[in-house]
């Protein structure tokens, strides 16, 4: 699945064609996506011009004049820029056409992804307003974690992949960042302490800041919008590497279960 890093990667890669470009047609080969796509999404976004490309988690926004396209790019979806006559391939469910006769191209094999076009201030939406602090922002800091871990036992991975107390830290970024931070992921959250939570904190920063800067992390099925992939998966520490020594210790990588998500590890190095 696309994590932040690869939705950052994409919205960098797409924003300099759609600024200030008017959408000049919608055509929409597959409305059977997550949620069926709107018969009236066309309509409604033909003559909107688009002013910025942000996100917010892994939902790419497209703030036109009068509103805001949602796009979420789902367990295996895509985006790619093309010119307005580039052949159609299989699975490509949704071309954005521009004024500059260029295409967004939105490719999802598993049709996990959405498109959804409010006109409300984009916080409100349903999608959107119970989302938790980014984590490359000022509101998620130490103290932050640390006092909403209080009294959670939950274990500490699942909490920093709850995106409802921060965004975007997806499987993969939780086990290299709790690597780093030398906190084994099954400690429970309220039994660490703010000293560590720094630590931790630190360490999410850089892991997604060294991903986004090397292209997100090409697992099976995500490509940049130039198609090319991804090259962060070349600096994984423990990520997928279970029996495999680890490069501080020398000890084996281990793998367990968590929410039936795969979790790696150093039993050494991480308490």
């Amino acid at each position: 699945m696309p994590e932040l890093p690869e939705v950052e990667t994409t919205r960098r890669g797409i924003s300099p064609h759609c600024q200030q470009q008017t959408i000049s047609d919608v055509i929409i080969r597959n409305h059977r996506l997550r949620w069926p796509i709107a018969g009236s999404l066309p309509g409604k976004l033909r003559t909107q011009r688009i002013q910025d490309v942000q996100r917010r988690a892994k939902y790419l926004l497209f703030v036109t004049d009068s509103g805001t396209l949602i796009l979420h790019l789902g367990m295996s979806g895509s985006l790619r820029i093309c010119n307005k006559n580039e052949p159609v391939k299989k699975h490509d469910h949704v071309d954005i056409v521009l004024s500059s006769n260029k295409v967004i191209r939105f490719n999802d094999p598993r049709r996990f992804g959405s498109l959804h076009w409010t006109r409300q201030a984009v916080t409100k939406h349903k999608l959107i307003h119970e989302l938790g602090p980014e984590p490359l922002g000022e509101q998620f800091n130490a103290q932050y974690l640390y006092n909403i871990s209080r009294r959670r036992k939950v274990a500490i991975k699942n909490l920093i992949m709850n995106s409802h107390v921060v965004v975007g830290v997806g499987n993969i970024y939780a086990s290299e960042s709790l690597y780093l931070a030398g906190i084994h992921p099954a400690r429970a959250a309220s039994r660490i302490s703010l000293q560590r939570y720094e630590k931790l904190v630190t360490a999410i920063r850089n892991v997604l800041q060294a991903a986004i800067e090397s292209g997100g992390s090409t697992l099976n099925d995500f490509t940049q919008p130039d198609g090319q992939p991804g090259y962060f998966q070349h600096h994984f520490r423990v990520y997928g590497k279970a029996g495999q020594a680890c490069e501080h210790c020398q000890q084996t990588i281990a793998q367990i279960t968590q929410g039936q998500r795969s979790t790696f590890f150093c039993k050494s190095c991480q308490r």
